[in-house]
């Protein structure tokens, strides 16, 4: 199945574009006319080599909506013309504990990414920068026709990335719950904790974002460059959502928590974090990670975004000026997600 897209051919080379061939589908598989591809910042450390091990080319892009074009015989969920999405992965094991548990992203064997991976066969994986998809129905996501189908397309995995943990650890009503970082996967995680009725609070180092976080459902803002704004919140919180991938100091974090309270590391630092022992052992803290959703939860995530009409803020970008798009990433000069519109990929 031919397919138009862009890709990266080496850590160093622009994105250019880009013909190849998907599989020919499968009595499971789901092929999907790619609509919107958001752009996640890990597209960009993966292009750039940032995390190492990148295979070449790359055609990246795991936030992926768009309309169903064609079904296998054994699928039940979709039919031509549905709107359907693919987030971070496109298959894992199916049969160890964790993927019977519907926890697919810690599938014992490892997952296969949607792009930048190997398939169990060998083959490599190509994600969303493309005009087309194809997915096994397992790992594809029905879209309801609600919502602004750009605006979604973050939800596979900046939206599924925060939902998860705030599911885990029961955030809600009665909670006292903290967003660190306001950007694509923060604006996410206010929206969703705000939603969910827990008492939110928004750390930020940007007094300029301390209107929009107000609007996005924070009940208060604090500028963690603040001590004394820090420490009048020192051991109050019951869990805080950890949504920065630039270093910065976990320990400051750890010191708001109050007994058993977690905070639990979505961002994706590129250096080690430094943890004194006694931020842990005082009020029996516990620093903690957490991945994607399964593909049960990320369903369930996407319904309840269509209930309650909750979206990414995005602006829609081109592929005539990805550069420039993923230099304003890297800079934070974006509310809150680029999403890319196939439109301008077609004109290619």
């Amino acid at each position: 199945m031919k397919s138009h897209g862009y890709a990266a051919h080496s850590k160093t080379s622009p994105l250019t574009p880009f013909d190849f061939e998907r599989r020919e589908p499968n009595p499971e598989d789901v092929v999907v006319a790619i609509e919107y591809s958001g752009i996640c910042h890990s597209d960009i450390h993966q292009v750039r080599d940032e995390w190492g091990g990148s295979l070449y080319p790359m055609v990246p892009g795991h936030e992926i909506v768009g309309k169903v074009t064609a079904v296998g015989s054994a699928v039940t969920r979709f039919k031509v013309g549905d709107l359907a999405g693919v987030g971070v992965l496109v298959d894992s094991c199916r049969v160890c504990e964790n993927c019977l548990a519907s926890e697919e992203p810690y599938c014992v064997k490892g997952m296969v990414g949607t792009y930048n991976a190997l398939d169990y066969a060998g083959n490599p994986t190509y994600g969303g920068y493309a005009t087309n998809i194809v997915a096994p129905e397992r790992y594809t996501h029905s879209i309801s026709p609600k919502l602004d189908l750009a605006a979604v397309a973050p939800l596979l995995c900046a939206g599924i990335t925060t939902y998860s943990p705030l599911r885990y650890w029961n955030v809600g009503p009665g909670k006292k719950v903290g967003v660190v970082g306001l950007g694509g996967l923060g604006h996410m995680a206010l929206k969703f904790a705000h939603s969910f009725g827990a008492h939110v609070v928004q750390f930020t180092t940007s007094e300029n974002k301390i209107e929009d976080a107000k609007k996005l459902g924070a009940d208060e803002v604090v500028i963690s460059k603040d001590a004394a704004a820090m420490a009048k919140h020192a051991g109050s919180f019951d869990f805080i959502i950890d949504c920065v991938s630039a270093p910065h100091d976990i320990n400051a974090l750890l010191g708001l928590l109050r007994l058993n309270g977690t905070l639990c590391l979505v961002g994706l630092p590129d250096q080690p974090v430094s943890i004194s022992p006694f931020a842990i052992i005082t009020n029996r803290r516990s620093f903690a990670g957490s991945m994607i959703g399964g593909m049960t939860q990320t369903q369930e995530m996407l319904d309840y975004c269509a209930e309650h009409n909750i979206v990414s803020d995005i602006e829609l970008a081109s592929y005539d000026n990805l550069e420039e798009v993923y230099d304003r990433v890297v800079k934070g000069d974006v509310k809150y997600r680029f999403v890319l519109d196939n439109k301008t990929l077609i004109k290619s």
